[in-house]
């Protein structure tokens, strides 16, 4: 099942990502250290250049406009219901 959902999230990505230079692994870190942690686009882009990639602080927020929206869609689609379950007492 994780392989299914994986290959489906790549899928419509590598759509919206289709004349980009980078590889997807790239974009798609950098994406979430932009989404996931209080980093400044500057650091990410230092964070990058430490591990021998070297990408532009705009770029990234490029990928960040293109691809969150994106993700956000996929992953809507694919959240489960919350139930809450209240005991007898």
């Amino acid at each position: 099942m994780l392989d299914f959902r994986q290959s489906l999230i790549n899928s419509i990505l590598r759509k919206v990502l289709k004349r980009l230079h980078y590889p997807l692994e790239v974009m798609l870190t950098c994406v979430r250290w932009y989404a996931a942690y209080p980093l400044s686009l500057r650091n990410i882009e230092e964070m990058m250049q430490e591990r021998c990639v070297f990408v532009d602080h705009v770029t990234v927020h490029r990928w960040a406009i293109k691809v969150l929206p994106v993700l956000a869609a996929v992953l809507r689609r694919r959240k489960r219901s919350v139930a809450l379950k209240l005991e007898d007492g």
